[in-house]
C-alpha cells in the first residue's frame, strides 16, 4: 500500500465494498444468495479484485463469519482487507464510513461498490479509474444513458463530507450537492446495474424461487 503523496501513484483508488447489511427485505443473507452456483458476494468480490483497483476493503457486519465462509480463497487475496462494522444496524453509513477510514491515510480516491449488485463488471470499475481522478472532479458515477448508476467516487476534497453522512444513507447526499463537481462516466457495451432487494427481485433474476443458503 502507498502513501497517499507519492506522486508515483496520482490517481491509485481504493474500493470499498459494503456487505455488512441484515437484508430485512430480503429475509435471507444477501451476501450468501445462490447465483450461478456462487454465492453474490464472492461472484461480485471476484470482478471488483480483477479490476485495476490498487486495494479492496470490504466491510462486513450481519451473519459475518457465515459470510466469510462463503468467501472461501477470495479472503486470501493479496489486494484484500477485510473489516467488520459492529454498528451495522445503524446504516449504511457506518459502514461507509468504516471502509473510508481504512482507506484514507494512503489514498486519495475511494470508489463505492454495492455487494448486491450481481453483474458488477471490472470494465465498468476500470473506466471509473482510468477517467474522473484526472478530470480533477471530486465526484465521479458510472452512467447509462445519461442515468447515473453504480460503481460512484468520491475524492479527498469531500472526505470530510463524508464523514459526516449518518443513517442509512451513503454518498447519495453528496451527489445533490454538488453536482457541478460529478464527472459521469458512461458505460460503453451492456452493463445491468440491477441490485438486488427482495426475493422477487431474486426470482426475477434467476427464475427460481428463494431458497435460504444452506448453513456452514
Amino acid at each position: 500500500m502507498h502513501d497517499a503523496a507519492d506522486p508515483a501513484h496520482p490517481g491509485a483508488v481504493a474500493g470499498i465494498v459494503l456487505a455488512a447489511g441484515a437484508s430485512r427485505r430480503m429475509g435471507t443473507p444477501k451476501q450468501l444468495l445462490d447465483i450461478e452456483g456462487r454465492p453474490l458476494l464472492a461472484r461480485v468480490l471476484t470482478e471488483v479484485l480483477a479490476s485495476e483497483l490498487e486495494r479492496v476493503i470490504l466491510v462486513l457486519g450481519y451473519e459475518a463469519n457465515r459470510v466469510r465462509a462463503g468467501l472461501d480463497t477470495l479472503l486470501a487475496h493479496p489486494k484484500l482487507e477485510v473489516v467488520e462494522n459492529p454498528r451495522f444496524h445503524e446504516g449504511m453509513s457506518t459502514s461507509l464510513i468504516l471502509g473510508l477510514e481504512a482507506a484514507e491515510k494512503h489514498f486519495d480516491h475511494i470508489m463505492i461498490l454495492l455487494a448486491d449488485m450481481p453483474h458488477t463488471d471490472r470494465r465498468v470499475i476500470n473506466r471509473l479509474i482510468c477517467t474522473v481522478p484526472p478530470s480533477g472532479r471530486p465526484l465521479g458515477a458510472a452512467a447509462i444513458g445519461g442515468k447515473r448508476t453504480h460503481p460512484v467516487m468520491v475524492s479527498r476534497p469531500l472526505f470530510a463530507e463524508l464523514h459526516a453522512v449518518s443513517g442509512d444513507r451513503g454518498a447519495k447526499a453528496l451527489f445533490m450537492k454538488h453536482p457541478e463537481k460529478i464527472q459521469t462516466v458512461e458505460v460503453d457495451g451492456p452493463y445491468d446495474d440491477r441490485d438486488l432487494d427482495t426475493p422477487e427481485d431474486y426470482a426475477r433474476l434467476t427464475g427460481r424461487s428463494l431458497k435460504p443458503p444452506t448453513e456452514a
